[in-house]
């Protein structure tokens, strides 16, 4: 972690994502790309791993960047139990199918997307805005 000028100057290194996805492409592309904008990256390539990793240390993590539809437990029933352990939880779903969140602290990102409208909608969420 970034310390001093440097978190002042990059406020993402302060922040630590965890990305959950089903296929490995993914998951190695959104590393890359947030790692660059400076968050620090975990990644689980299941809900039930990403849950696990959760349950360990619930205060870890500032945001869940989740797809919608996965195998076994769905992002949705995920994050549910996630805000059970830590209400108030923030969450970036995403998903190519139109999906409405039912709580405050979680946005939506539909598919595809750029990688800016990424960039945009986590500081959006990071900052408490209820549109992101």
């Amino acid at each position: 972690m970034v310390s001093g000028a440097a978190d002042a100057a990059h406020p993402a290194s302060r922040v630590r994502l965890l990305i959950v996805d089903d296929e490995p492409a993914i998951l190695e592309l959104l590393q890359r790309y947030l790692e660059r904008l400076g968050y620090g990256v975990d990644l689980a390539g299941t809900s039930e791993a990403a849950l696990a990793r959760f349950e360990s240390d619930p205060g870890k993590y500032d945001c869940i960047l989740t797809d919608l539809n996965l195998p076994g437990m769905s992002g949705e029933e995920m994050l549910e139990r996630m805000r059970a352990l830590r209400p108030g939880l923030r969450a970036l779903v995403s998903s190519g199918h139109p999906y409405q969140p039912q709580s405050a602290g979680i946005g939506f990102l539909q598919k595809p997307y750029l990688p800016a409208m990424l960039a945009e909608a986590l500081k959006d969420l990071l900052r408490g805005n209820p549109e992101a």
